[in-house]
């Protein structure tokens, strides 16, 4: 069985605790980690570039000279895409580059990324956090009590606690989200997932068999 770190809201080392197997200690799917990092990144595309085309060139449709006797190519539009000021000839155009990858394996990849994070010893859990007030340099202090300072660091918590979101927002190369909503390609982002008891329950609950 998988476990990881225990630590009390001070940053002190408490002992260890135990993961759940089904969630923690499942078989990596190397291949399903590659499918889920590249739907994570093609929906979070803008897909907003455009360029225009020659039906979308303002100018003359005039016909810039006549067909025979210049000496020089025949030419038609001033609009052509070989032209100085033509349009543009298979330039991107506005659209949407997000797709739906299966629920199922969206799960498995999770859960895939998951356990190599626990393989590795690099999931931490908390005791609930709790601020009174906005302050990053307490924040900061948790961390270092932690040993955290060199390591990218995702904090799961069980919602967002606005307090700790405003003293964590500001902190390098640290990311939060709310345990019901972990994805794949964030925990393979972080080197360190730091959860909160109460969001472990809640990945339990949501992700669990």
């Amino acid at each position: 069985m998988a476990n990881a770190t225990l630590y009390d809201a001070s940053g002190k080392s408490k002992g260890n605790c135990d993961l759940p197997a089904e969630i923690f200690a499942q078989e990596i799917n190397g291949h399903l980690l590659y499918e889920a990092v590249k739907n994570y990144l093609a929906n979070q595309r803008s897909g907003n570039a455009h360029t225009k085309d020659r039906s979308e060139i303002t100018g003359s449709t005039a016909k810039l000279y006549r067909q025979k006797g210049t000496g020089r190519a025949r030419a038609g539009s001033a609009k052509s895409p070989t032209r100085y000021g033509g349009g543009t000839a298979f330039g991107p155009k506005t659209r949407d580059h997000s797709y739906k990858m299966p629920k199922k394996a969206r799960r498995r990849a999770l859960l895939s990324a998951l356990s190599d994070r626990a393989s590795e010893g690099n999931i931490l859990v908390v005791e609930d956090l709790s601020m009174d007030e906005p302050k990053t340099q307490a924040f900061v202090g948790l961390l270092k009590e932690m040993g955290l300072t060199k390591d990218k660091v995702l904090l799961v918590m069980d919602n967002y606690d606005i307090n700790v979101s405003k003293s964590a927002r500001n902190v390098r190369d640290l990311d939060f989200i709310v345990g019901r909503e972990l994805n794949a390609y964030q925990v393979l982002w972080a080197d360190k997932i730091v959860m909160t008891s109460s969001a472990l329950e809640q990945v339990k609950e949501v992700f669990g068999s």
